[in-house]
């Protein structure tokens, strides 16, 4: 389970499937690739504006700009860092499969069963328990056994109106990075590593596909070969 902010104190926009180019954008004193112009935060942010005392999740590593951005809006913030969580179980299990001794009765787990497994502790929250849910590029680096069954619990654990904001790479990314809300309509983009092993690309239809139990579904696709996600319940 994830690490909870609280507050120091809906409305929704139906769309059928788009793609909208975002623009660039520069900050002082940084890098101008570093930061993106985010039309998918923009509507994030608006779908969620009208929401009293919020429940948000972010599925990404902890940032403290991120948590004050939503804090400052009476948000109350779950972080729950994926990747790592995901990453860490699935070390335990093939370590454990290694050094298991043969059996008929001790065949190793398919990835599907793994996948089942890890979801028995992770992402467990009450369902339509958050209004919003921040998603980053977590499908790009999961296993291909957790896709669909991770947009199923977030469709689960999403309030009916509420938002999810993901991001897709369409080309393969030489690097890992996390991400930092700057504004309304900025993201700050900063490399920590080198790109995991199981990076893949979306096609659109593809992304599509995989929230298709959210009601109302729109991407924008940037310079930068990222594609955003917005999905509404």
């Amino acid at each position: 389970m994830g690490v909870v902010a609280a507050p120091l104190a809906s409305k929704t926009r139906a769309t059928a499937s788009a793609v909208v180019p975002p623009a660039s954008v520069t900050k002082p004193n940084h890098k101008p690739e570093s930061f993106r112009l985010s039309n998918g935060l923009k509507d994030f942010l608006w779908l969620i504006s009208d929401v009293e005392n919020g429940r948000l999740l972010d599925l990404g590593q902890v940032s403290q700009a991120t948590l004050n951005f939503f804090i400052e809006r009476g948000f109350r913030v779950t972080t729950d860092d994926m990747l790592r969580s995901w990453k860490e179980f699935r070390g335990a299990v093939e370590e454990k499969q290694r050094n298991a001794p043969p059996s008929d009765f001790n065949e190793p787990l398919s990835p599907e069963e793994i996948a089942q497994h890890f979801l028995q502790n992770s992402l467990q929250y009450p369902e339509d328990e958050f209004n919003a849910v921040l998603v980053w590029d977590i499908f790009d680096r999961l296993d291909a056994g957790l896709l669909s069954q991770v947009a199923n619990r977030l469709h689960e654990i999403v309030h009916p109106g509420g938002a999810v904001l993901a991001l897709f790479h369409s080309k393969t990314p030489e690097r890992t990075y996390r991400y930092r809300i700057v504004d309304n309509e900025t993201i700050e983009i900063v490399p920590i590593g080198p790109a995991g092993p199981h990076v893949r690309t979306f096609q659109n239809r593809e992304i599509l596909n995989l929230f298709s139990r959210f009601r109302s579904a729109k991407t924008f696709v940037g310079r930068d070969q990222v594609r955003e996600g917005l999905f509404i319940k």
